[in-house]
């Protein structure tokens, strides 16, 4: 077990590919703190994760609040004093065309997909400085590099913010033994794709090397890779989990 006694903290893991990455991490021997808007979803989910035999503990947190955000990480270290591992999945899509998008609309984008990221990490980084060791691995998108095709703008923004963010992590935190990366995932079979119009998703499968959707799996197998010792001369990285629609 490659994780063996960490301290891990989902957010968005309530479903979709939060879930998957906790279920990923809980195999591999840590500790997960299951955090969700849903607490009722968190909470399905930190049994999953007790039944595999790891360590859970679900918390209600909405991630554009810095309080909670706080509340989080204190709550995800009472016991050990320590958080070793945070996934910043949590994260809203808003499909649309640009002069259909109230100001309401970027807002709640901006504020869930790159507020929360910024929140969640800056919460963090002083449990991980102290242990001089930590990784953090944030959810990018395919959109974030391309603009999107599927999506609004304001959510392909604000990946791409997650993108930028990441790097200027990374530089500020190497020098003590943490990592920063991000997982870009393309089209992967989620309830958030499976609300795209169908006829799109399929032309768009076409256009894919792969000719296929990806799994949750995937993308937990990409973000275990960049959390354990195998990524630990890796940062600033973000690694596309999207069957071949970007190749950079």
């Amino acid at each position: 077990m490659r994780l063996k006694d960490k301290v891990a903290v989902v957010t968005g893991g309530g479903r979709g590919l939060g879930r998957s990455i906790c279920l990923a991490l809980a195999r591999e021997g840590s500790s997960v703190v299951v955090s969700d808007i849903d607490v009722q979803s968190a909470k399905k989910v930190a049994c999953e994760v007790k039944e595999i035999g790891s360590e859970a503990l679900a918390i209600r947190t909405d991630v554009t609040s810095g309080k909670e955000v706080d509340a989080l990480m204190e709550a995800a270290a009472e016991d050990s004093g320590r958080v070793d591992i945070l996934v910043n999945n949590a994260g809203i899509c808003w499909v649309g065309k640009v002069e259909e998008m109230s100001e309401q609309d970027w807002d709640r984008v901006m504020a869930v997909n790159l507020k929360g990221t910024f929140l969640c990490s800056k919460a963090v980084i002083k449990f991980m400085k102290g242990k001089g060791w930590g990784r953090i691995v944030n959810m990018a998108s395919a959109a974030g590099k391309t603009g999107g095709l599927l999506v609004g703008a304001n959510y392909s923004v604000s990946k791409a913010g997650v993108i930028c963010f990441t790097k200027s992590l990374a530089k500020e935190l190497a020098p003590y033994g943490i990592t920063v990366n991000a997982v870009a995932p393309g089209l992967i079979d989620t309830d958030m794709t499976r609300s795209f119009p169908k006829g799109a998703v399929a032309s768009t499968l076409k256009s894919l090397p792969l000719g296929r959707m990806g799994s949750s799996e995937d993308v937990a197998r990409a973000v275990l890779f960049l959390i354990s010792e195998d990524a630990g001369y890796i940062t600033g990285e973000i690694l596309d989990v999207n069957g071949g629609m970007v190749m950079d």
